[in-house]
């Protein structure tokens, strides 16, 4: 790990491509439906930031305390982790205050759901293409994968509080289904009702919501990468088909085509209830949702050839 972190630091050119697939994790993040962990995993990145959160353990606090700084920085594999998180922060910022995709989804929802719609579908093809060949066992996997993942997207969204310790409880679980490949954490911001909430403090850098979330994903981080770590080394392929079941479950709630009924709370439109529907008519909308779906599926499987060159 040290030579990996210490080829950050000195090639500025890992050190460029690092941050943009910290970028592209970060875009993926952004948008409900579509894991930062499934791009991480395409990207190749996934087992080594498993490997370097879960490095934050007793033995690194004992080479702090100790005074081994330099130990414990490559220990954790710190230049890579740095380098990946400016990229996250990047495209957070860009899709907050450049670009706003919260607004986009309200305004724009066949268009946008659309590209999602595309990189969901890009990504579960190329997590099965990693596989190379399903087995009898994988079917299974990927059946009860779907079923669980068409269930969690299919929870009716709730009223919750904004005080400061459920906004951390929401970015521990929506941290934990950011390393998840195959549910995404904004998507559980959205169950939580905290979505707009959240991308809508940063966007306006309210410190009383960045922090309790930046706490509640600092421990989320932490718990949860050591068990997806324990899962993929125990069963690995039998992690992946079930992830990749996650993903395919998902999209139910991401065709771009949706029956929403909504809900005026407190002088806001809340979402209650979205059903799936067939467009009624071929025009400039359903031409141009399909097309960005092309595009998002297109994008995804370039992404996975690019980094599967890369890796040989």
């Amino acid at each position: 790990m040290a030579e990996d972190s210490d080829s950050v630091l000195n090639n500025p050119r890992d050190f460029t491509v690092t941050a943009l697939k910290g970028f592209c994790m970060g875009a993926a993040d952004v948008v409900p439906g579509v894991s930062g962990g499934t791009m991480a995993f395409i990207l190749g990145l996934y087992q080594r930031l498993l490997a370097a959160i879960s490095a934050f353990d007793a033995v690194t606090l004992k080479l702090l305390l100790s005074a081994k700084l330099r130990k414990a920085w490559v220990r954790v594999d710190a230049v890579f982790l740095i380098t990946l998180g400016f990229g996250i922060a990047g495209a957070v910022v860009f899709f907050t205050r450049v670009v706003p995709l919260p607004k986009l989804i309200e305004t724009h929802s066949e268009l946008i759901y659309g590209l999602f719609f595309g990189l969901i579908v890009g990504s579960a093809a190329v997590l099965i293409r990693s596989l190379e060949s399903l087995r009898t066992g994988d079917y299974l996997g990927l059946c009860a994968g779907a079923i669980i993942g068409f269930v969690i997207v299919n929870l009716v969204p709730v009223q919750t509080p904004t005080s400061a310790w459920f906004v951390a409880l929401s970015g521990a679980l929506a941290i934990s289904a950011m390393l998840l490949p195959g549910i995404s954490g904004s998507f559980i911001l959205l169950i939580l009702q905290k979505y707009a909430y959240v991308f809508e403090g940063l966007g306006r850098l309210d410190f009383t919501i960045i922090l309790p979330f930046a706490l509640g994903c600092v421990a989320g981080l932490l718990a949860f990468s050591r068990f997806l770590s324990w899962l993929l080394t125990r069963w690995y392929r039998a992690t992946l088909v079930t992830i990749t079941g996650l993903l395919i479950g998902t999209l139910w709630r991401i065709w771009p085509f949706q029956e929403r009924l909504y809900v005026t709370v407190r002088g806001k439109q809340r979402l209650l209830e979205s059903q799936p529907v067939w467009p009624a008519v071929i025009d400039g909308t359903l031409l141009a949702s399909a097309g960005l779906a092309v595009a998002g599926l297109t994008a995804v499987l370039i992404i996975g050839a690019l980094a599967r060159h890369q890796a040989r």
